[in-house]
């Protein structure tokens, strides 16, 4: 009983911490004059011609960076726990490379990389995606590491092979399935950074979701709260949707 109690209350501390600031952020954005509320912010905010833009602009740059970051992370990382186990290490320290290089080094690396590369690349969304599959390999490196050592991969990958499967097949049809949990966590982080980096885009002078919520917050202390709540909004209602999808997955695996 004691232990139940303990875990309620420290649960509903955390709740607090959390939900105090927000309902205090939601007041602050309907205050209007001689202390009455209203809904102004917020209806300023909806007028902002650039408000759907943008976010269509980060959401297609989310889609860009998981899908071309998974195509790349769970082929390379199956590949070093079948093949190269020893290089476990070596990749762990690649990977956290991007955490310690400057983001004005990390873009002037980009853009001298792809210098030559087409119009379509270069002062377009594309060069962010590429730059963002790079900023979120630390934590897609890691989050498919632990999925791919909680599965016995080494015998299933042994088994749909002596079944006469295909490295291809074995990858979409072994390899992923198992580790499910680890690519739909990857994806929540990949959507996490993309929907609330601002550094990156702001340097190649793109006009994202979160560039647009700063500049359009240095308007007004009330339209600012609004822009802030209406982006963590934004994130919230994407990753729920994805924990759905995940949980319909898992729920029809286990039904089938």
């Amino acid at each position: 009983m004691t232990n139940k109690w303990g875990r309620w209350s420290i649960l509903t501390l955390f709740g607090l911490y959390f939900l105090v600031p927000m309902a205090a952020s939601v007041e602050f954005s309907l205050r209007d004059v001689n202390d009455t509320h209203s809904f102004a912010s917020w209806g300023k905010l909806l007028d902002e011609p650039s408000l759907f833009e943008t976010l269509g602009t980060s959401l297609w740059v989310a889609a860009g960076t998981v899908a071309l970051t998974l195509l790349i992370m769970v082929p390379t990382v199956s590949w070093v726990h079948l093949r190269k186990p020893k290089l476990r290490r070596l990749m762990e320290g690649i990977s956290l490379l991007p955490l310690v290089i400057p983001p004005i080094v990390l873009v002037n690396g980009v853009l001298v990389v792809f210098a030559d590369a087409p119009e379509v690349i270069n002062g377009t969304p594309v060069i962010l995606v590429l730059e963002y599959v790079v900023l979120a390999l630390p934590f897609t490196y890691r989050t498919l590491d632990a999925g791919l050592q909680a599965i016995a991969l080494l015998t299933l990958v042994e088994a749909a092979r002596s079944l006469g499967a295909g490295w291809g097949t074995v990858l979409l049809r072994v390899i992923v399935p198992n580790i499910r949990s680890a690519v739909f966590g990857a994806a929540f982080l990949n959507l996490a950074l993309v929907l609330g980096e601002y550094t990156l885009a702001s340097i190649l002078l793109m006009d994202t979701f979160p560039v647009w919520t700063v500049q359009t917050g240095q308007s007004e202390a009330g339209v600012s709260v609004a822009v802030s709540l209406f982006s963590l909004f934004v994130a919230f209602l994407l990753l729920f949707v994805l924990s759905v999808v995940a949980g319909r997955r898992r729920l029809e695996r286990g039904i089938a």
